[in-house]
């Protein structure tokens, strides 16, 4: 490139923008996009503010196009009000605060970031874990913000990234490249908390001091934690996830990877919990207030009244057997045994017509599957680190789905789960056990572990309502693979979001 006629005037002491702009520093640059990015004095206004400057000819055609592209781009983003962006001041174009004998496409203008660079802090020392998932979780709120009015934030080259003092991570040097998408915001995600984790960048185009991620010979990414011991597996695992193309595993929205975060971090620090004080005598005791669980003493209520009602049941008892020693007439006629219940026809086809009871099909003991997995035939599954919550045997763990601004099928016609069995198994009920009222919910039966939605068969369907779901097959159903699908979430606008916490898989007896 021809420094005198692209961006020659570009050192510091040198002005920019109609002389406006003088230049102090340079804090990197952007070459996918030919994006300079210095940090000026406004001489107007006297004050510091932050240059992303386009380098290229205008007379070439292309170049000024994908110029216009991202100037384009950051006339919009000057919308977006966040404190982990740095707010567009204004954008300059050519003949608009550029000449076209400057060498320049043009100039994005925003607020000066107070801080630190950020590869200088991973080259000065590497970040603890719970805190590189913090940072990271918490500069992709103004992703998931973005995406949600449509913009790419344009977040994938290190460079463009400072921290506050406050710890923060911040986009200091707005303006997305011209092809940039809502993916390559998600991917950067992950390279920066890679990039935290290791001190290596994940993804092509970063700047040549910073050491490339290094990859397998099958060409996939090496866990941050082999790289670092000290980094937990979880957060090695996600890193590599978010990184990733979506074909394995990967995570495709930056509300996922909030969740995720929380989850891994929310982990990281039980491990780290005390355990309890136990005296010499062996007694445990601990200093923190009784925790308020509505769950929990509905369980010692019902428990207590169970050990009430049993102890009713031997005190009469006994009190008949007393009275049955000390009566003086034998009783006539035939031997009657008092615990057997008589049961009339009509019960016997009650219990037969709903499935409980008769000498038809019945419902059996539930039937664990052998796997479960998030089942989204149209891309990326919600929750899919947290599917097995659904048949942990734990209703305090769920599976929850992504949260969506609109009802199903506004973004797609729905998400679910499926399990797995080892052999095909008489399905004849599925109980569902969910905080997550109005959630419409469809069994069906696959014959493979990956079907498309129109291979898959429904067999009963049904409005989650009440903690415990029962639905119930007109006639059950031999089949080794069922899919549990939500068609339509719980929740309002704009916050659509539905869980499950167990799931019971009942064959025939």
């Amino acid at each position: 490139m021809n420094t005198r006629t692209h961006g020659g005037s570009l050192a510091p002491g040198g002005v920019v923008g109609d002389g406006r702009y003088r230049l102090l520093a340079q804090f990197g640059i952007d070459a996918r996009g030919g994006a300079h990015l210095w940090r000026a004095r406004d001489g107007q206004l006297r004050r510091d503010v932050a240059l992303t400057i386009l380098v290229g000819n205008p007379a070439d055609p292309e170049a000024a196009r994908q110029g216009r592209r991202t100037l384009e781009r950051a006339t919009h983003m000057a919308k977006l009000a966040h404190p982990s962006v740095a707010k567009v001041l204004d954008v300059l174009t050519l003949g608009n605060g550029i000449s076209s004998g400057e060498g320049l496409l043009g100039i994005i203008v925003s607020e000066w970031t107070k801080g630190s660079d950020l590869i200088d802090l991973v080259n000065e020392k590497r970040i603890a874990p719970t805190t590189a998932a913090r940072m990271v979780q918490a500069l992709a709120e103004p992703v998931e913000r973005a995406h949600q009015s449509g913009l790419v934030l344009g977040i994938d080259h290190p460079q463009r990234l400072r921290v506050t003092p406050d710890g923060r991570l911040r986009l200091a040097f707005p303006g997305a490249l011209p092809n940039a998408t809502l993916r390559n915001d998600v991917k950067a995600l992950g390279s920066v908390l890679y990039l935290l984790l290791t001190g290596r960048w994940a993804l092509p185009g970063g700047p040549p001091a910073l050491p490339t991620a290094p990859r397998t010979p099958t060409g996939e990414l090496v866990p941050p934690h082999e790289l670092e011991p000290s980094v937990p597996r979880e957060l090695s695992k996600l890193a590599v996830r978010i990184v990733s193309d979506g074909e394995q595993g990967g995570i495709r929205t930056s509300s996922a990877i909030v969740r995720m975060l929380g989850n891994v971090i929310a982990a990281e620090e039980r491990k780290r919990r005390p355990a309890e004080n136990v005296d010499p005598d062996g007694t445990v005791w601990t200093t923190k207030k009784p925790v308020k669980d509505a769950r929990r003493r509905r369980r010692l209520a019902l428990g207590v009244s169970a050990l009430v009602i049993a102890a009713v049941a031997v005190l009469a008892w006994v009190g008949m057997m007393a009275i049955s020693f000390f009566q003086d007439d034998t009783p006539s006629g035939p031997a009657v045994n008092l615990a057997e219940e008589t049961v009339t026809n009509e019960q016997k086809d009650d219990a037969q017509s709903d499935g409980s009871g008769g000498d038809g099909d019945s419902v059996g003991a539930a039937i664990a599957p052998t796997e479960i997995t998030v089942y989204n035939p149209e891309g990326e599954g919600d929750g899919v680190a947290e599917a097995v919550n659904a048949v942990d045997g734990d209703e305090a763990t769920t599976w929850r789905t992504d949260q969506y601004q609109e009802q199903f099928p506004a973004f797609k016609s729905g998400v679910g789960l499926i399990a797995s069995f080892d052999e095909p198994v008489e399905l004849a009920r599925v109980d569902i056990v969910a905080a997550s009222p109005g959630t419409q919910v469809e069994i069906r039966v696959a014959d493979s572990a990956q079907p498309a939605l129109s291979e898959t068969q429904t067999v009963a369907a049904g409005t989650l309502e009440g903690e415990r779901t029962e639905l119930t097959l007109d006639s059950p159903v031999s089949t080794q693979y069922v899919v549990v699908w939500i068609t339509g979430l719980s929740g309002q606008a704009p916050e659509f979001q539905s869980q499950i916490a167990e799931l019971a898989f009942l064959s025939t007896k």
